[in-house]
């Protein structure tokens, strides 16, 4: 034991942002409880049965934040409804309800949230007798990708072959486009016989401020990474480790209102939001309208407007869960998350796989992470650098040269938490893992909440 009255003032200053770090991920996380039931005890029926089931199948929490809006305007119009994730929801309880109005995302090229593995295994497979449902569906995508609203049209599809009718053809919103939401809300109107509020959108942003940029690959053979903190002004945020920031661009004559999402790499508990942007490169050699942006044009000093919306599908476990975190490029940002809210505390495990293209020029974060190593916040790091002569491997390779300690691992009851590459990266991983795991058994992880993703 020392007698060191510095020594002594460093470690309470220690113990002292521990205490912090815990007290802001449990009050984060107490303040999202209680709005949801706040919600829920404001819009559920008086008595008996709701008039409207809303339902939501969400990817990063924009479902499920237009099916509140969804329900909140319902119940302003007179009508009861009750909010259910789509997952949870069998045919028999479809039939009880005779109407339903559903929110669905698609992910990656026209697949289902995570979340609705087991409705789609289960319920999806083949048409169920849902003869006397009347529904309306809310179909969320992007026609970047082929499969445009994919999961919304195969479930309509499956609605229509089980015998449902619509209340209304469907509408399909192409990365949040506003007219067809406010078509959706035109649908409401007709359907309670109340004028829905024409400025109906989600929450407006908050103001930031961009206080530090910083270019984390120099000489990298691929895109430029870079590392930005973001300051609130006049407002104090609050969010968990895999929540999104979702930032609004700059208006340009070309272009309407457009906006960008990205991972967020810190906490509320370090005074800032952290992200972590690849600089885009069209094939013309002009810059993304985001990245390019905030990499770039966006000045030190600079105010933006974003806002952090809470991504269920990508929430961590407990602490004394072992975690297995699975990334590539920029989803560093999103695992470096779930790695500080255990920062501190007595953990289950943390492991983490990585890939990047060189050592040399794209070990992201690398002190960090070495410092993380050292102070036992991570149990293991192992990365591959697919560029580099002597490794030329993606991440994916690491599951299966360890594939018996990562079966070792969910044994024990670890969490996978999977962040980066839609394209390539997020499907190697996910054959990997089957390899290692068995399809049933990466299945039934899924429907647990026990493998999570968060890809683009």
């Amino acid at each position: 034991m020392t007698a060191d009255p510095v020594r002594w003032l460093w470690a309470a200053v220690a113990v002292a942002l521990w205490l912090a770090v815990i007290a802001a991920v449990v009050v984060a996380r107490r303040l999202a409880r209680s709005r949801d039931t706040a919600k829920a005890t404001a819009l559920a029926p008086t008595e008996g049965q709701a008039d409207v089931l809303v339902a939501f199948a969400s990817q990063t929490g924009l479902a499920e934040e237009l099916a509140w809006m969804t329900a909140r305007s319902l119940s302003e119009a007179g009508t009861s409804t009750r909010v259910v994730l789509l997952g949870d929801v069998d045919a028999a309880e479809l039939r009880r309800v005779g109407q339903v109005l559903i929110v669905a995302s698609t992910t990656g090229e026209g697949d289902a949230p995570d979340s609705m593995s087991w409705f789609v295994r289960k319920q999806m497979s083949t048409p169920a007798d849902l003869s006397g449902l009347r529904y309306g569906l809310l179909a969320l995508g992007d026609r970047t990708y082929a499969g445009f609203c994919g999961f919304g049209r195969a479930l309509d599809g499956w609605l229509q072959a089980s015998g449902a009718s619509r209340l209304f053809d469907t509408v399909e919103v192409d990365n949040g486009e506003t007219g067809a939401i406010r078509h959706w809300q035109h649908q409401l109107g007709l359907l309670t016989g109340h004028a829905v509020q024409t400025d109906w959108t989600p929450p407006a942003y908050d103001r930031w401020r961009l206080v530090d940029r910083t270019h984390l690959n120099p000489g990298s053979p691929g895109g430029e990474t870079w590392r930005l903190i973001l300051e609130p002004i006049d407002h104090a945020p609050a969010w968990v480790a895999g929540d999104i920031a979702e930032i609004g661009l700059p208006t340009r004559q070309s272009h309407a209102a457009l906006s960008r999402e990205y991972s967020v790499a810190s906490l509320p508990s370090e005074g800032q939001a952290v992200l972590v942007v690849r600089r885009m490169i069209a094939p013309d050699g002009t810059p993304g309208l985001g990245s390019g942006w905030l990499t770039g044009d966006l000045v030190i000093g600079g105010e933006i407007g974003m806002r952090i919306r809470t991504n269920r599908s990508f929430h961590g476990p407990g602490v004394d869960v072992p975690l297995i975190l699975i990334g590539n490029g920029t989803g560093l940002a999103g695992l470096r998350a779930h790695l500080r809210a255990r920062e501190g505390r007595a953990h289950g495990g943390n492991w983490l796989m990585f890939g990047e293209r060189t050592r040399a020029h794209d070990a992201l974060l690398d002190d960090e992470l070495q410092a993380a190593l050292a102070s036992g916040l991570l149990t293991r790091l192992e990365r591959t650098f697919s560029r580099d002569a002597d490794d030329g491997r993606y991440v994916q390779a690491l599951i299966d040269e360890h594939g018996t300690d990562v079966a070792n691992w969910i044994e024990r009851g670890a969490t996978i938490m999977v962040c980066g590459s839609l394209n390539g990266m997020a499907a190697g991983v996910h054959e990997a893992l089957q390899a290692v795991l068995g399809s049933e058994g990466l299945l039934a992880l899924s429907e647990a909440g026990r493998y999570r993703r968060d890809v683009y």
